[in-house]
């Protein structure tokens, strides 16, 4: 996945979001902030990535490795939703490096204004995710929403199984465009990438 490197947002606290009609909590987390709450993610992930299309039944030691090097990367921001206090869902991401791997092993070439990385350039959406008896709801949206408000970069990119008809449907529906497709280690998934209101971009 995407290594951080340009220092994000930073909060002094969470920053929290009620919403009193439905009793639903969005709060918005930093590295430091999220980590005491890995356990929670790491079981609403391996959760939802046990179901088709992505069936991934070694996906809780796999998501803990991931989290713990991420969430020490610079920029690394999360957010979460929760009903009291049981957790519903959760996005995250951080900004890309230069040197990032992010646009190696694409099935094919891209042009280099494209794949080219700067400071400040793209923000990777690592992780998307709902309950299943929450989805449709809105919710979904609602934490891309969080996730991307105010970011500085110019665009966001994030991957995605083409067999994901429910999450590739939501995320055309929000602007996201495939701008690749890659096959790494692990299953062959799109990648999507959406400008930014920072960037200008229509």
């Amino acid at each position: 996945m995407a290594r951080g490197a340009t220092p994000g947002i930073r909060w002094d606290g969470p920053t929290v979001v009620v919403v009193p009609t439905s009793e639903m909590t969005f709060q918005l987390l930093d590295g430091t902030q999220a980590a005491p709450h890995a356990d929670e993610l790491q079981a609403l992930h391996a959760e939802v990535y046990a179901d088709p299309p992505y069936r991934q039944r070694d996906d809780a030691a796999l998501f803990a490795d991931r989290f713990r090097v991420q969430r020490r990367q610079p920029g690394f921001v999360l957010a979460e939703v929760r009903h009291g206090d049981y957790l519903v869902g959760f996005a995250s991401g951080m900004p890309l490096r230069p040197s990032t791997s992010w646009w190696r092993e694409l099935t094919g070439p891209l042009p280099a204004e494209v794949t080219a990385e700067h400071s400040g350039r793209t923000f990777a959406v690592t992780d998307l995710l709902v309950r299943a008896s929450w989805r449709r709801q809105g919710i979904g949206r609602a934490l891309h929403d969080l996730l991307l408000a105010d970011r500085p970069e110019e665009r966001a990119t994030l991957t995605v199984l083409p067999a994901a008809t429910p999450a590739q449907t939501a995320l055309a529906r929000w602007g996201w465009r495939k701008a690749a497709r890659r096959r790494g280690s692990g299953p062959v998934s799109d990648v999507l990438i959406i400008p930014l209101p920072a960037s200008g971009a229509p």
